[in-house]
């Protein structure tokens, strides 16, 4: 019986890079960028999140489609934040579905990191899979390129909602902060008067 001829997995990867000015409040952004959660939230769609401990969630993607090949990656993601700098990595990814698709792996490393004028960031995304069965015929270069172009969709997507609803939460956060502080600094002078008057 002749021995079947394995295939090399496919892999395919892409990258982006962030350099965001925020002219308002950017020496606040290390204090924002503790609030993992929210940065999260605003980063991805917060209704495919699921929070599992602190620093650890799940992340439904979009479906993904190559060619007839559709799947849906459920993602394990570990968020540090280390001297104004926020790490996003994924632990582990399964597959919802499966579809026939076997040896699914899926690298990303992110960081958004703040400094005096803003935000600077960089990201990368790898994926290795089999071949399946069902994209056989169709050419090693071709999928990979299309696989390529899936990915950097996806990391262009993420770009534009920092500059977008992260930028917008940013500025939410400042104004509820702010009128937290003011309200316990309010409360701290009435206190001061009464006890004055007292």
């Amino acid at each position: 019986m002749p021995r079947r001829e394995k295939l090399m997995p496919l892999a395919f990867s892409a990258s982006q890079k962030l350099d965001l000015v925020v002219r308002q409040n950017a020496e606040r952004l290390p204090n924002y960028l503790q609030q993992e959660g929210r940065v999260l939230n605003a980063l991805l769609d917060a209704r495919q999140i699921e929070h599992l401990s602190p620093g650890h969630y799940r992340y439904l993607l979009a479906d993904l489609q190559v060619f007839q090949l559709q799947v849906k990656p459920v993602v394990a993601l570990q968020i540090e934040n280390i001297d104004d700098t926020l790490l996003i990595r994924a632990l582990d990814c399964d597959l919802e579905g499966n579809a026939g698709v076997d040896d699914f792996k899926l690298t990303l490393e992110a960081r958004l990191e703040s400094h005096d004028r803003g935000l600077k960031g960089n990201a990368e995304l790898e994926v290795q899979v089999s071949q399946p069965p069902l994209l056989r015929l169709i050419p090693r270069r071709v999928l990979e390129s299309t696989g390529e172009s899936i990915l950097n969709g996806i990391l262009i997507g993420i770009k534009a909602r920092v500059s977008q609803q992260l930028l917008s939460d940013f500025r939410r956060w400042c104004r509820e902060t702010e009128a937290v502080s003011s309200a316990q600094q309010s409360l701290e002078e009435t206190t001061a008067m009464q006890g004055r008057g007292a």
